[in-house]
């Protein structure tokens, strides 16, 4: 069976428009379609707002253009409408005209823990209708699918019950935020994202294109999952996201806490998020092993320069600029030298 997953954010009307054409898309016997958590508009509030009012906010403005990079908000919201109607998304209201567009800037994290926890419950099926229940409310009924109540409500219409115990025992919210991590990883930025295996296209593509996605698409690697966080974990840090690192490395750490390249990856992470005393503690152990590991002497000085202790990182810094002359490493040696000798 091949799997399309389906990178989205609720609030983003453009997924909506790729549901829609996903459904039209032939896709062949044995594909199951499985929504995955992005997030348009990190910083919403956990309380919602009407739209209206957060849109004259510049940091909402910017948030909402991850559900089309290429126009602005304002030139979106016309496009999309028109797109809806040719969608035939929408219901004709009694005066001629159509029910379409959000009323509210919503916190859509509750919504994909529903979301996930309609998938575990129910598989594919049960998720497609949970999804097409909260979509429709968001943008046709303009309900707040950033309350727990209505969500509870929604998901219950959709067949999946008990999420108003579900989301208050923080049922889903470890495994949103590990797909989170997941996704921004794999270098998803855009509201809807389609993957089939190795293979991803971006927005609400054509029927077609989905179709031809599902037929060519590379297929994916399978790797033992300690290389697959060891490879996210690395991806990460080098968005710089070294919390994300750090809750990736979690597992790892626990069962493979002494491998020394699991060990550098989250010397890397507390360096990069700043707990320099965690960072400093677990070069020092690692190097009482490995003591030849010239990059881990390297960040070893890195760190302590960068907690004001440069006699302590002079003699690390050295040693590893005289084992490996690269150019980060003598300027960081010459600039701690400079720094003792003033």
């Amino acid at each position: 069976m091949k799997r399309i997953e389906v990178w989205a954010d609720m609030v983003c009307a453009w997924a909506y428009i790729g549901k829609r054409r996903l459904e039209q898309a032939d896709l062949g016997e044995d594909v199951e379609i499985v929504w995955r958590p992005y997030l348009i508009d990190p910083m919403a509030p956990a309380r919602s707002e009407p739209l209206r009012d957060a849109l004259r906010d510049p940091v909402a403005e910017g948030a909402l253009r991850a559900c089309h990079p290429v126009l602005s908000p304002a030139e979106n919201r016309a496009r999309v409408s028109r797109v809806a109607a040719a969608e035939r998304i929408g219901e004709h209201a009694g005066d001629g005209g159509r029910r379409w567009g959000a009323v509210w800037r919503a916190n859509t994290f509750d919504a994909h823990r529903v979301i996930a926890l309609a998938y575990g419950r129910g598989g594919a099926a049960l998720q497609g209708a949970v999804v097409e229940r909260i979509l429709r409310a968001h943008f046709i009924e303009g309900s707040d699918i950033g309350d727990r109540d209505t969500l509870a409500a929604l998901a219950a219409e959709a067949g999946l019950g008990g999420m108003t115990e579900a989301l208050e025992r923080g049922d889903g919210a470890a495994e949103v935020r590990s797909e989170l991590l997941r996704g921004k990883a794999a270098g998803i930025a855009t509201s809807p994202t389609f993957v089939v295996g190795d293979t991803a296209v971006a927005g609400a593509q054509p029927p077609e294109v989905l179709a031809d996605l599902v037929r060519h698409a590379a297929p994916r690697r399978e790797l033992p999952d300690e290389v697959r966080w060891l490879r996210q974990a690395e991806t990460l840090l080098d968005v710089r996201d070294p919390l994300g690192a750090l809750r990736t490395l979690e597992p790892l750490m626990a069962e493979h806490g002494d491998d020394p390249a699991v060990r550098l990856l989250a010397a890397r992470a507390y360096f990069g998020s700043a707990q320099l005393g965690r960072a400093s503690e677990t070069l020092e152990s690692l190097l009482e092993r490995t003591p030849g590991d010239h990059y881990a002497r390297f960040l070893l000085g890195r760190t302590l320069e960068r907690a004001n202790r440069h006699p302590e990182a002079l003699p690390h810094l050295r040693l590893a600029a005289a084992m490996s002359p690269e150019p980060e490493y003598l300027d960081t040696l010459r600039r701690v030298e400079h720094r003792l000798a003033g």
